[in-house]
């Protein structure tokens, strides 16, 4: 079966499902012809429970030591169970303390957040998880520092390149060699293309360190 089938089939993307390779949780075989997957009715099942699991919310980690035989469905959901009541704490709590900021009934210029923040920080010391905005707000500086910095390389070296043409083109009498102009024209372009490609290395690294922090989900 192809993956465009095994994709209709069980609701699961492609970029999943190979994904799910890259982790090592099935390993389709290929087409001897044209090197394509080819998804038996294991690599089907295995896909099922992989769906099954991860909807429950169940860590890759633990998927692939149920695979390796080193845990069992029993273990694997008793750990979970054990986080999601950790995380049904941390929600209740939650609750409450949005509740009683909603019955206090104040403006925001009568809101005292400081004495807020302080209630949330004895609450998780005694064991509350509030959610993290640095590790969220951080993404989308992540590829925002990545794009304006090789966009100001780009934009600089491209200005550079162009007043070198503009400057030969307007006093060629008294503008440099030929070759001058043509070797350096061809270091700025050089530049271009190496900003450029180390913008699509660094999304690369970027997005891999998203599947890293989803790895800790």
């Amino acid at each position: 079966m192809k993956i465009n089938e095994v994709e209709n089939l069980i609701g699961i993307s492609k970029k999943n499902i190979r994904f799910y390779e890259d982790q090592g949780l099935l390993s389709p075989t290929r087409n001897a012809d044209n090197g394509y997957r080819s998804y038996s009715d294991e690599d089907i099942k295995l896909l099922e429970q992989i769906k099954l699991f991860r909807k429950l919310g169940v860590p890759i980690d633990e998927i692939r030591n149920m695979q390796a035989g080193n845990s069992t469905v029993s273990d694997c959901i008793n750990r979970h169970l054990v986080s999601l009541r950790r995380k049904q704490s941390n929600l209740e709590n939650a609750i409450e303390l949005c509740t009683s900021m909603k019955n206090s009934d104040i403006l925001l210029d009568n809101l005292d957040a400081n004495q807020l923040l302080k209630r949330m920080d004895e609450m998780e010391l005694a064991g509350t998880s509030f959610k993290n905005i640095h590790k969220n707000d951080v993404k989308v500086g992540r590829y925002a520092g990545a794009f304006f910095a090789s966009f100001i390389t780009v934009l600089f070296v491209s200005a550079m390149l162009a007043l070198i043409v503009w400057a030969y083109k307007t006093t060629p009498e008294e503008s440099p060699p030929l070759w001058f102009i043509i070797t350096l024209a061809a270091v700025m372009l050089a530049v271009i293309f190496g900003v450029l490609y180390a913008l699509i290395q660094r999304i690369g690294e970027i997005q891999k360190g998203e599947i890293e922090d989803a790895r800790e989900f």
